[in-house]
């Protein structure tokens, strides 16, 4: 999650694009059903990355909302599985939080630091941090109109996991600050122009907001 997008979005809950090659042999990623979906994410909290933000969140939930920050998590686990991402696109992105601000970033060379002791795989850094450099790339104090120029990933992977992340940060917006936010005209923009430049059509977005909508019943 973009630090920035965050906190403007209130802190709710607790960032050129082909929706292809499904892992899911002979399956479509747009036909996984919500079933699977929390099964595949059951199966990640016996995973090392989720283990190790589930330690570092610990009990801590959003100040405003009372949600418990690893829902976060586990709502962007559950849209990786929908785009049919890769294992190490879901590990890095469990890892992401402890590695997006300059604090978090710090703290995880202390030798003390929950990334050193449990053991993180490489590949999932690099992807958390080639993460942290795109999101935090175009921030939302940036957006001046839908033309801005910024860019997305060369990775498709790092781009499976900013689309999870703008699509949280764009649906709890709208749920909870659009229209009454001080900025929301400019957040509203930014949180469309990313997912424009990830091709995220905004058909897709509502199919995959639907489906957040339906877990969450």
């Amino acid at each position: 999650m973009s630090s920035d997008a965050f906190r403007l979005v209130d802190d709710a809950v607790p960032h050129t694009y082909r929706h292809a090659d499904c892992l899911y042999a002979g399956s479509d990623p747009a036909a996984l059903s919500t079933s699977l979906s929390e099964q595949l994410a059951a199966r990640m909290q016996d995973n090392k990355h989720y283990q190790a933000i589930r330690e570092f969140y610990g009990d801590r939930k959003a100040a405003r909302s009372s949600v418990p920050l690893i829902s976060h998590i586990d709502e962007g686990l559950f849209i990786l599985d929908v785009l049919g991402s890769s294992l190490r696109a879901r590990e890095a992105f469990c890892i992401h939080p402890m590695l997006q601000d300059d604090n978090a970033l710090r703290g995880s060379l202390e030798s003390s630091s929950v990334l050193r002791r449990i053991g993180v795989e490489p590949d999932v850094v690099v992807l958390s941090m080639e993460f942290r450099a795109v999101a935090n790339a175009y921030l939302a104090y940036q957006c001046v109109d839908a033309n801005d120029a910024f860019v997305a990933s060369c990775l498709r992977e790092v781009n499976d996991m900013l689309i999870a992340d703008k699509i949280q940060n764009r649906r709890d917006f709208e749920r909870f600050q659009l229209g009454s936010h001080p900025r929301s005209a400019t957040l509203d923009k930014y949180f469309r122009n990313w997912l424009r430049r990830l091709d995220v059509s905004e058909a897709r977005y509502q199919e995959i907001v639907r489906r957040v909508a339906q877990r969450d019943t």
